[in-house]
């Protein structure tokens, strides 16, 4: 099973509808992020990854938490 799998079965689960996933792989291109789009990930990075991306994605997850 591939990470797009995972993620497509994650996306299935009723109880992980907030989940936010992040694709991080050595694949940037365009038919690559529209998989991952496809599969329900939220985030596509590309390695070595921008660690002010990481980071972003973190605050915006921790701004939407209760």
């Amino acid at each position: 099973m591939d990470g797009f799998e995972v993620a497509k079965r994650l996306r299935l689960e009723p109880a992980l509808a907030s989940v936010v996933l992040v694709a991080m792989t050595g694949y940037g291109e365009s038919v690559v992020r529209q998989r991952s789009r496809e599969a329900g990930f939220d985030h596509h990075l590309v390695k070595p990854a921008d660690f002010g991306k990481i980071q972003a994605i973190f605050a915006k997850v921790s701004e939407s938490m209760p």
